[in-house]
């Protein structure tokens, strides 16, 4: 008799927690129970998760982008079942894939001008390992240029391109004729491409840690100088593309065309992991230039069916649903709403975003109160400020959302393209309560940001 996996869960409903502290990871089990994120979900749909009491909540954190058409879509979940009843064969290796075929013939025409070759792998960091490979045969260069604040995965060759120290930190030595330059610094990039050695400028159009947007003319002269150098330019769209920010492909809203596009999160529907690069055809077939080479990059994972399906599944929901047209209007609409709320909170200090990628930056105020409270947290670590918004909006509002990136008073975003109006009330209403709160002092909430600052002075003295 086979195992219901749903029996299954409903049987050791309550044990998650114990079973990763048990097995897994630890640390972050620990985090979770810390800040009091340790809930039970057990349902969810389109922007929403329930907890095992019933409690609705507003997931902005979308699985770090990945849910963009929503939680268990209907349709992909069809597209998935009729992969799994039709008994297709999958994963031939001596065969070439049908569904990939339709895929990558979907995706192209998606793409900024000149990208016409597609090839997949199974997670965004695959794709920046795959263009990192890509790039160096077709240039036969080995620097790799990327940028300050940069995150583009954590395998080895990815981490080597993460501009945040922490995830370098003992992992050393990096992949060789790596180079770090500020982001949106075009002398910067100038400078690092002169002595022609640079195989690939690889950035993200907004970066993902702080949701730093590049400038009106950054992406379009960066592709210019690149072209001018000889190097490919690489937009890493793992986690802006897909409608992400109001347009198909983030490059979009600068007019900037890149040699390689590197795409995932999004594309999976929410179910199965899938990454691609999309690539000039010439860049291609330097790698792929004759039958003796046709296996020397590859991942055995990377075209199965579920995969394939999911991605063009995914591809038909962000159509019909005028998905990206409507992250465009919401995201727009949500984004000013934020920004009515910098001139009445002292500690506001910046909205930005494109589309449902959206980023509160909090700072120093002005009152001597408010800049004491400030700094004291500041000392204990730094940071810290953001988790009193992202802590008290779960608690208190059962919103989800997360900070951008290790010691940045950023408060991230990543919405669902389904959200409503009604969402987007109650993401506006919940912002201005919680940043409300933070200017009593003292207050509740300075009570939360003196517990945590107590763990962050526990944890700096025991390291």
């Amino acid at each position: 008799m086979s195992e219901s996996l749903l029996e299954l869960l409903a049987q050791r409903r309550g044990e998650s927690f114990a079973l990763h502290e048990r097995y897994l990871n630890t640390q972050h089990a620990r985090v979770l129970r810390t800040i009091g994120f340790d809930r039970r979900y057990v349902r969810a749909a389109g922007p929403y998760l329930w907890d095992d009491e019933g409690n609705r909540y507003l997931d902005l954190l979308s699985g770090y982008g990945v849910f963009a058409v929503g939680r268990n879509h209907p349709a992909i979940v069809a597209a998935l079942r009729e992969v799994l009843e039709g008994e297709l064969p999958s994963l031939v290796q001596m065969d070439v894939s049908l569904l990939a075929g339709i895929l990558a013939e979907r995706l192209v025409p998606t793409f900024p001008g000149g990208l016409d070759k597609v090839f997949f792998c199974n997670s965004g960091a695959e794709a920046v390992e795959a263009a990192i490979k890509f790039s160096r045969y077709a240039t036969r260069r080995e620097g790799i240029v990327y940028c300050e604040h940069a995150f583009h995965g954590l395998t080895m060759g990815a981490v080597s391109l993460n501009g945040d120290d922490i995830f370098q930190e003992g992992f050393g030595p990096m992949l060789p004729e790596c180079r770090r330059i500020p982001f949106n610094d075009l002398a910067a990039l100038e400078r690092a491409l002169a002595k022609r050695d640079v195989a690939a400028f690889i950035v993200e159009p907004i970066q993902g840690h702080g949701v730093h947007v590049a400038g009106p003319e950054y992406l379009r002269e960066a592709a210019r100088l690149c072209r001018q150098h000889g190097t490919l330019f690489v937009a890493d769209e793992v986690q802006t593309g897909l409608g992400r920010t109001g347009r198909m492909w983030a490059v979009e809203h600068w007019h900037a065309e890149p040699d390689m596009i590197l795409m995932a999160k999004a594309l999976s529907g929410g179910f199965v992991p899938v990454g691609a690069v999309g690539m000039r055809k010439d860049t291609f077939d330097k790698l792929f230039s004759s039958m003796v080479r046709a296996p020397v990059h590859g991942s055995t994972f990377s075209k199965n069916n579920l995969a394939m399906a999911a991605g063009i599944a995914t591809l038909r929901v962000l159509k019909e649903g005028n998905l990206v047209e409507h992250a465009a209007k919401l995201g727009e609409s949500l984004i000013a709403d934020l920004r009515l709320l910098i001139e009445k909170h002292e500690f506001l200090k910046d909205v930005r975003g494109k589309g449902m990628m959206i980023a509160m930056e909090f700072g120093e105020p002005k009152s001597l109160s408010l800049r004491a409270a400030w700094k004291l947290l500041e000392a204990a670590q730094p940071g810290l400020f953001s988790q009193m918004i992202t802590i008290p909006l779960f608690k208190n509002h059962r919103i989800l959302s997360q900070v951008a990136g290790h010691g940045c008073n950023v408060v991230k975003f990543l919405p669902p393209l389904v959200i409503s109006e009604e969402d987007r009330r109650w993401i506006r209403n919940s912002c201005d309560e919680v940043i409300a709160d933070t200017h009593k002092v003292p207050g509740s909430i300075w009570d939360l940001g003196k517990t945590l600052a107590g763990h962050a002075i526990k944890a700096r003295r025991a390291s």
